[in-house]
């Protein structure tokens, strides 16, 4: 599947660049003008609690973290630039990874070709070049989100918002299954237009880059919950609250089964079957879906401000059941799905199929 407006690297030339006095040479439509006293992201966002920011440590500024900061100084003036010329600079910042992260590319293509098998080699490729510049863009769609929420004013529809709603008012606190597109935090941040969200996170590697996304997100999310607090989890979900949590990715079989995935085997995480069976028995968790869409070509048009569909799909019935393999291929299958809308807004970068049933496999190798 083709996805719409994909970017063309040959087509690309240095005069593609937004140009300060475009508008002058040309009258292309413009989006009709936000009505005065329209409510922003930041007024209508709706939250749980306020988190409290992690506090700074001096250990950041040692040498090995200069790198981190030096991106960061780079990056956040950028985000103050019209988002024309962020998305211009995404594309740009996208191609150039692609071009010099050979390992990240490779398996890439890899995981394209075992997922998509029946299509020619250039068009995988063409696919795989989308996916980074996706996530180029992705990177400034996430900065604005911690920084600059306001930009996105006006930019969101959503679909199946009743399927939560109702459970909802059940007083059933809800399971909502994400996924790792390129527009992650973002997802999160408009998704709070629509109901309070709390998350489910991985603590990262670096102290710092931690401390930055932690922060970040505390402008979007009510609650963090680490993977590893089972308390906060079970609080929340007596609380009746929404949890966003991501099984997409590969953890391998400690806690989890292989079940297919785009129709190949994968290490499946079965945590949101266990999460399911928290909570008050007369009130259990309702498990949906939630798919987070960028309908804006990626080459925004002038004038144009970006849109974005949210969609939350039925909850699963009959879940959990007894079969855990059954359970873990059905999640799957609902991901899968909602990836098909636009393949190359999933970070096809990550090793997604890195074990198979007896451990690690040499497939990127």
């Amino acid at each position: 599947m083709k996805a719409p407006e994909q970017y063309d690297p040959s087509k690309s030339s240095k005069t593609d660049m937004p140009s300060p006095t475009a508008a002058q040479h040309g009258k292309a439509a413009k989006s009709p003008a936000i009505p005065i006293g329209t409510p922003t992201i930041t007024q209508n966002q709706k939250r749980t609690a306020q988190a409290d920011n992690k506090p700074f440590q001096w250990q950041f500024l040692s040498p090995k973290n200069w790198g981190i900061w030096l991106l960061f100084l780079v990056m956040l003036p950028l985000i103050y630039l019209p988002l024309r010329w962020q998305f211009w600079l995404g594309r740009k910042l996208g191609i150039l990874i692609y071009k010099a992260a050979g390992s990240r590319r490779r398996d890439t293509l890899i995981n394209l070709k075992l997922a998509f098998p029946e299509k020619p080699e250039a068009e995988r490729e063409l696919m795989a070049k989308q996916v980074f510049v996706n996530q180029g863009i992705g990177v400034f769609e996430t900065l604005c989100a911690w920084f600059r929420p306001n930009i996105f004013t006006r930019t969101v529809s959503i679909s199946g918002l009743q399927h939560l709603v109702n459970a909802q008012n059940e007083q059933r606190p809800v399971i909502l299954l994400g996924a790792h597109y390129t527009m992650l935090d973002l997802g999160g941040l408009l998704c709070s237009q629509f109901f309070p969200v709390d998350c489910m996170y991985r603590t990262q590697n670096n102290p710092l880059l931690d401390w930055f996304i932690y922060n970040g997100r505390t402008n979007i999310f009510g609650k963090q919950i680490s993977s590893r607090d089972m308390r906060s989890l079970v609080t929340s979900i007596k609380a009746g609250h929404v949890i966003w949590y991501s099984p997409d990715q590969d953890y391998g079989l400690k806690q989890g089964v292989m079940a297919p995935f785009f129709g190949v085997p994968a290490a499946t995480i079965t945590a949101s079957r266990r999460m399911a069976k928290l909570g008050s028995k007369t009130h259990p968790p309702a498990v949906m879906a939630l798919h987070t869409y960028r309908q804006t070509p990626d080459n925004l048009p002038r004038g144009k401000r970006p849109h974005y569909h949210l969609t939350i799909t039925p909850e699963l019935d009959n879940y959990p059941s007894k079969d855990e393999v059954a359970d873990a291929t059905r999640v799957n299958e609902v991901l899968e799905g909602l990836i098909r809308i636009d393949p190359t807004q999933w970070m096809w970068f990550h090793r997604r199929f890195k074990h198979g049933p007896n451990g690690r496999t040499d497939i990127y190798k």
